[in-house]
């Protein structure tokens, strides 16, 4: 990571200084990193990314990372003529996209982000849910109310699952050998059908298996808003479930909430929604007093 040029010598040693006890504090600990499609951003963000994970590493953390890949999805299904057709925000997953998928989140995207962190001088080895049986999934199953009947529909996603049981097995021998996981949310069911987990939900299945010190959600907004759309830096789960109530948190944040409701209940310490596009964004929640984004507690 190069220090910011107008820096004297003694200013960033008080840097290092002021990281130390927050170095101390997540020493061997598991930091799980969901590394979004739409945070991926140019170039530099994801060297910025492949650094901050690195010098996680080196610095005696545990990262995991847990990536998506939706804006790489779609551009490669447009390129083939498959057209995408979403429900409650989920995109509905048949048989040819479940190719696509896994092609693109198992192959380029996750072959990219390990090539990004071996050039920053880590060690990463891409894996899939399949690998191992690590995360074995079922399929998704999500209700709508019809608004003219008021009955309750159950909503077809396809190949859509959802975590039903994680192995840790591969994931603790690759940590012991100081080796960087990068995980793409393609999972198998029991009978060996192919799902596409939702990359959020995998991360949290992921860090509440593991007992993750910190699961980091980085996405392309700031972390949860009030109605003013300020930053809220702190809140509890009951806090969560009420501005979820009072329609503060709302769309697409919610599944996001939930994820970290899943993953506190689990056994997680903390989760912390934060702006991937910020350079080195988890350096600063993990590294300074001022942190980033929105700490979510139990």
């Amino acid at each position: 990571m190069n220090a910011p040029h107008n820096l004297t010598p003694s200013q960033a040693a008080e840097l290092l200084v002021q990281a130390l006890p927050h170095m101390q504090r997540y020493d061997q600990e598991v930091i799980v990193i969901k590394y979004g499609g739409n945070a991926m951003g140019d170039a530099a963000t994801a060297e910025d990314f492949a650094e901050d994970v690195v010098l996680l590493e080196q610095s005696g953390l545990k990262p995991v990372v847990c990536h998506g890949g939706g804006p790489q999805i779609a551009r490669m299904l447009e390129k083939l003529g498959i057209k995408s057709e979403f429900k409650q925000g989920l995109r509905v997953t048949d048989a040819a996209t479940v190719d696509v998928v896994e092609m693109v989140l198992a192959g380029s995207v996750n072959k990219e982000i390990v090539g990004y962190i071996s050039r920053e001088g880590g060690k990463a080895i891409g894996l899939c849910g399949k690998d191992g049986n690590m995360v074995t999934a079922r399929k998704a199953t999500r209700t709508i109310v019809d608004p003219d009947s008021k009955i309750e529909q159950v909503l077809d996603l396809g190949f859509v699952g959802e975590p039903e049981s994680v192995d840790t097995t591969v994931l603790k021998a690759i940590l012991k050998e100081e080796l960087i996981p990068v995980l793409a949310p393609v999972c198998a069911a029991a009978d060996g059908q192919t799902y596409n987990v939702n990359a959020d939900t995998f991360a949290g299945a992921i860090a509440g298996a593991l007992n993750a010190k910190r699961l980091l959600l980085l996405t392309d907004v700031p972390g949860v808003l009030d109605k003013d759309k300020k930053l809220i830096p702190e809140l509890t789960i009951e806090q969560c479930r009420r501005l979820i109530a009072d329609g503060t948190i709302s769309g697409g944040m919610i599944p996001k909430i939930e994820t970290c409701i899943y993953a506190l209940e689990k056994g997680v310490e903390a989760v912390v929604i934060l702006d991937g596009k910020v350079p080195h964004a988890a350096l600063i929640e993990l590294f300074t007093d001022t942190g980033s984004g929105t700490i979510i507690r139990r």
